[in-house]
């Protein structure tokens, strides 16, 4: 690895010794090497730290900060997009997957195309066990020349999880830092589209892990979930009406900040406006874990046979 590597992951981390061996394995055994992985330990009290010195004794790849309190998930991926060096950056999640070309797809993919500005892969949810359950087709047209289309897609089709593709780094410091009312990760998203294309890598190479202890299934409602994302969410003054209102108005605030042309902008606001005031279309801001699963048996695609070192997690 060079002293400053082309790519930086961001991996935040509470309390993730289930999967947490599984996901370094799997980042760890890329084909593209050329990285950091940043791991924020939010002050875990089960063995993430065990499995995390154990890790970045073995790999000089990996970058270990520990915070001395739980600061909530949001401020910790803010935190690990601040302690990054790369002019890359991607997120990771302790407890999903990635085929072994997945950064080297996306990286590619963003070289080629100096006007994209998020590359990521086809996708599958994964049971705890690492069984795909739910295939997913891409059909977010985010790839299109036009701003209010990207935005407009991110509206009202289906979500995917491009916050998990590979980024250029400037653009996300351009940008509004995350924040932590419902869907804020969604709010993020269609203001990083404002700024650019994004371009799907044709192959099945990233599989999101959902398990009963995945952080939207432990905090299911609106006000919970705000909390696990930030505590500071925890006082009277965030009820839900104001966390769904802090939603909208991010669209909002989004667009106002976009380097977008007057045109443009207005007709992202009508595009907003349409998505706040009808909400009809099936599965609007349906995420892809939350479809009915289908038969493993029937998945013809062998993770295993996709994702590094799924036999290495002892190390």
């Amino acid at each position: 690895m060079t002293d400053r590597p082309r790519l930086s992951i961001g991996l935040p981390v509470y309390n993730g010794e289930e999967y947490l061996a599984e996901s370094f394995d799997a980042l760890l055994g890329q084909t593209y090497e050329d990285f950091e992985l940043v791991v924020s330990d939010n002050a875990s009290t089960d063995g993430t730290e065990d499995i995390c010195r154990r890790y970045a004794a073995k790999d000089s790849r990996i970058r270990y900060l520990r915070l001395p309190r739980n600061i909530g998930a949001t401020p910790n991926h803010n935190h690990v997009l601040a302690e990054s060096r790369g002019e890359l950056f991607k997120w990771a999640s302790h407890d999903d997957l990635y085929g072994r070309d997945l950064l080297r797809r996306c990286v590619e993919a963003l070289d080629e195309r100096p006007d994209v500005i998020l590359a990521h892969t086809g996708q599958a949810v994964i049971d705890g066990a690492g069984r795909v359950t739910v295939p997913y087709d891409y059909t977010l047209t985010t790839d299109s020349p036009h701003a209010p289309e990207r935005f407009r897609s991110l509206l009202f089709e289906p979500g995917g999880d491009d916050f998990y593709g590979v980024m250029r780094a400037d653009v996300l410091r351009r940008v509004k830092p995350m924040d932590s009312y419902h869907h804020a990760d969604r709010t993020y998203v269609a203001e990083i589209t404002l700024h650019g294309r994004f371009h799907q890598v044709p192959e099945l190479l990233y599989f999101r892990r959902d398990h009963p202890t995945r952080a939207e299934r432990a905090n299911p409602s609106k006000r919970s979930r705000c909390v696990n994302l930030d505590p500071r969410r925890a006082g009277p003054l965030h009820p839900t009406p104001r966390l769904l209102a802090e939603y909208v108005w991010g669209f909002v605030s989004a667009i106002r900040r976009a380097p977008l042309s007057p045109a443009d902008r207005r007709a992202c606001f009508r595009h907003l406006a349409a998505w706040a005031t009808s909400r009809v279309r099936p599965g609007s801001g349906e995420r892809v874990e939350d479809r009915a699963p289908v038969d493993p048996a029937k998945f013809t695609v062998s993770v295993d046979a996709l994702v590094a070192g799924r036999e290495g997690r002892q190390a």
